[in-house]
């Protein structure tokens, strides 16, 4: 029997709980390309990037070598313009490595998925067979992202405005699972996932 390979995206806006999904789906074994991870080895380890964020952003870009992520969060999410310039250095080269990923992981995988946040917003869900949307209210969301003090509630609106709505991604995305209830019932609905996948894959 012919089997189906199949390039799943998962996405979620910020705080939604696609990462802690995305380890469900490696717990079971999938490959997840994780396509924030790629995005910021490119920024740090691709000279062609370098160069073109430092012309755009500024020597203050990197310190000692290392990407200055305040400086460019503070730059990139305080005007929406410069969103679409970072984008524009990243996302094209961001697309390649994941479609490379995708061949090197299919030798021995039915199922890749790919974590990333924009998928939407960076024009790729042409490249997937299915999207998988995580969604969740948003005071859940900003509780989510504020823990800790990983972000501050001013960053988590900004980033959350530059991302599409939930409302818009739904009337895009192949599968919905919300994500306001405990982290046992979301490995559940990746659970559910998976069984569902495995019957595609075997179409």
């Amino acid at each position: 029997m012919r089997k189906n390979k199949l390039k799943i995206a998962v996405t979620g806006s910020i705080g939604s709980g696609k990462s802690s999904f995305s380890v469900f789906l490696k717990e079971k074994g999938y490959p997840v390309i994780n396509a924030d991870l790629e995005s910021k080895t490119l920024l740090l380890k691709d000279e062609e990037v370098r160069g073109k964020i430092i012309k755009e952003f500024g020597n203050q870009s990197y310190i000692h070598g290392e990407v200055n992520k305040d400086f460019l969060a503070d730059q990139v999410f305080s005007d929406p313009q410069k969103v679409s310039v970072i984008n524009s250095i990243l996302h094209p080269k961001v697309k390649k490595t994941i479609e490379l990923l995708n061949k090197q992981y299919f030798e021995l995988n039915d199922i890749v998925f790919t974590e990333a946040a924009l998928i939407y917003e960076a024009d790729m869900e042409k490249m997937f067979d299915y999207v998988v949307l995580i969604t969740s209210d948003l005071n859940i969301r900003k509780e989510r992202a504020m823990l800790n003090g990983r972000i501050s509630e001013e960053d988590f609106i900004k980033r959350n405005e530059n991302q599409i709505s939930d409302e818009e991604k739904k009337k895009r995305a192949d599968f919905i699972f919300e994500n306001n209830g405990s982290i046992g019932e979301l490995k559940q609905k990746a659970d559910l996932l998976i069984t569902i996948l495995k019957g595609l894959v075997l179409k």
